[in-house]
């Protein structure tokens, strides 16, 4: 780990805030990682996860896209971009934040503020080549991929999905339809990440 806190602090730089993505399937542990990070870096970093830009419940209902919620077309990647771009130029930036527990993003949650020098923002599709998302990669100083074994990962995912609330079996049944779709699309993307970081 102090391998990983010295690059990334080694991204900071005087004069600009730096952006740091962590890319990977769902349940590898970008989230966990992203917050070790953090919590080493100080007071000059802060997570900005891109969980925040989920289409509302509502939204997915109307495009017909609820029961896939977490695939690439069920986040506003438009404003995802935005954002990234935001950061680069605006001392004061307010991003939003996924409240898991009530599965809704809560707008202008984060204060990404002066201080932050480093930004570490992680999503399943940092580095995914399709329209939109291709947006995304240029806007990070470097995306790392975070890996972890497939059986760990959907045990993990599983265990998630009951902890809010779905029975054992609605939840193997999600990770299965859902979860492992979107980690399909997401693993070849490993070979653009400026690192491969194994979770344990």
């Amino acid at each position: 780990m102090t391998d990983l806190v010295d690059r990334a602090r080694g991204l900071i730089a005087p004069g600009r805030r730096s952006v740091l993505g962590l890319a990977g399937p769902p349940g590898a542990g970008k989230s966990t990682l992203a917050a070790e990070l953090v919590a080493d870096l100080g007071e000059a970093a802060v997570v900005v996860p891109l969980d925040g830009f989920h289409l509302h419940d509502d939204e997915l209902a109307r495009l017909g896209r609820a029961d896939r919620k977490g695939a690439p077309d069920t986040f506003d990647v438009a404003g995802y971009v935005a954002l990234l771009r935001r950061l680069r130029s605006e001392d004061v930036v307010y991003a939003p934040l996924f409240d898991r527990e009530r599965e809704q993003s809560l707008a202008g949650a984060i204060p990404v503020l002066p201080e932050h020098r480093l930004v570490v923002t992680e999503g399943n599709y940092l580095l995914l080549d399709q329209p939109g998302w291709r947006d995304v990669r240029p806007l990070l100083d470097e995306c790392w991929y975070v890996d972890l074994d497939d059986a760990v990962r959907v045990e993990r995912l599983v265990s998630r999905h009951e902890g809010h609330g779905r029975t054992r079996r609605a939840a193997e049944e999600w990770v299965t339809r859902s979860d492992e779709a979107n980690a399909r699309l997401v693993v070849p993307t490993r070979e653009r990440a400026d690192l491969v970081v194994t979770a344990g």
